[in-house]
C-alpha cells in the first residue's frame, strides 16, 4: 500500500474468486488502472518441492468483463494435480512483473507477476461433505498463502474418507467418517500406521452405516501408549475398505469444505496415559493422525 496527496492507492494486481459446487473457479483481476494487461493471461504453477525445479503450469485466457474486470475460468477439468498452485498473470513487456522461465509459455519479454487476493466466495465449499464424491475424488480450495498471495490448494485422491467428528476423552477418541470414492465391504478395516515404523499397523473394526459409506471408530489410548518407549511418534489413520491383498487403504481427513491448512486451527486436546501424552491432529495435508510422546521426567 503506497500513500499519495493523502489518498491510498493499491498497487498490487488483486484477484477476487468464486467458486461453484462442481468446483469450477471463476477468477475476476482488478489491474491497477495505470497498467494495462488486457493481453495478458493467468498462469497457475504447482509449487515444486524444495530445491526441485518447477514442472507443471496450467494456463487461462483472461477475457475483457463489462466491469473493467478480466475473468478468468478454471473448469473442473482437467484435474488439478495435487499440491499448492500459485497464481500469477502472465504479463507482455515492460509491465511491472518478475522475470521467469514459463516452460515455453511466454513469449520473450513475457514476464510473470504475484497476484493478491480479493474476495473470495467460497460458500459452496462450507457443506462440501454433505454430498457424496465419485472417484477420483478432486478438491480445490482457493486461499491466501502466508505472505499473503492468492494460491489454490488441491487435492486428488482415488477414494478419501472424510471425517464428520472427532469426540476425544482422556482415554480414547471416537473418529466419525464417511467414504467418498468407495464403499466399505465386509472384513474392512481401520489402519493405524506408525510412520517411520518398518510396517507396523494396528488394526482396528469400524463399525459401519447400511449405506456402506459412514462409519465410526474408537482408538484407545493406552493400547498406542503400550511400550511406547521415549520421544515421540506418530500414528496415521486410514480406512482399508476391501480385505483383498493388494488394495491400497484409503488415508482418513478432512479436505470437503473452505479450509485450505487446518493444523493449526482444530486442535484437539490431548491425554496423559500411562507415561505418554496422545493427541490427535491434522497434518500439513489435512490427514488425521495421531501424536504420542513420552513425559519427560
Amino acid at each position: 500500500m503506497t500513500t499519495e496527496t493523502g489518498a491510498s492507492r493499491d498497487t498490487h494486481l488483486r484477484a477476487d474468486c468464486t467458486i461453484d459446487p462442481d468446483g469450477r473457479i471463476a477468477f475476476a483481476l482488478r489491474p491497477p488502472a495505470a497498467v494495462d494487461f488486457r493481453s495478458s493471461r493467468m498462469l497457475l504453477r504447482l509449487r515444486p518441492k524444495k530445491g526441485q525445479p518447477e514442472k507443471v503450469v496450467h494456463v487461462l485466457d483472461l477475457e475483457p468483463a463489462d466491469d473493467g474486470s478480466l475473468r478468468a475460468v478454471l473448469e473442473p477439468r482437467p484435474q488439478l494435480a495435487e499440491g499448492r498452485w500459485d497464481v500469477y498473470v502472465l504479463a507482455e513487456s515492460g509491465d511491472s512483473g518478475e522475470p521467469a522461465d514459463t516452460g515455453g509459455l511466454g513469449e520473450p519479454g513475457t514476464r510473470r507477476q504475484r497476484i493478491r487476493p480479493g474476495l473470495r466466495d467460497l460458500r459452496v465449499l462450507v457443506d462440501g461433505q454433505s454430498r457424496d464424491r465419485p472417484s477420483p475424488v478432486a478438491v480445490r480450495v482457493p486461499y491466501a498463502t502466508k505472505d499473503g498471495y492468492l494460491a489454490v490448494r488441491a487435492w486428488l485422491r482415488t477414494a478419501h474418507a472424510e471425517v464428520e467428528g472427532v469426540e476425544v476423552t482422556d482415554r480414547s477418541m471416537t473418529v466419525r467418517a464417511r467414504l467418498h470414492g468407495a464403499t466399505l465391504a465386509d472384513g474392512a478395516t481401520v489402519r493405524l500406521r506408525l510412520r517411520g515404523g518398518d510396517g507396523v499397523v494396528r488394526t482396528l473394526e469400524p463399525r459401519a452405516a447400511g449405506d456402506g459409506r459412514a462409519f465410526s471408530f474408537t482408538v484407545d489410548y493406552g493400547e498406542l501408549a503400550a511400550g511406547h518407549g521415549t520421544g515421540s511418534r506418530v500414528w496415521d489413520l486410514s480406512v482399508q475398505p476391501r480385505p483383498a491383498a493388494g488394495a491400497p487403504p484409503v488415508r482418513i481427513g478432512r479436505l470437503l469444505d473452505d479450509v485450505a491448512d487446518r493444523k493449526e486451527i482444530f486442535v484437539y486436546p490431548q491425554a496423559a496415559v500411562g507415561g505418554v501424552t496422545v493427541r490427535p491432529y491434522y497434518t500439513v495435508d489435512n490427514d488425521l493422525s495421531v501424536e504420542v510422546t513420552a513425559v519427560g521426567p
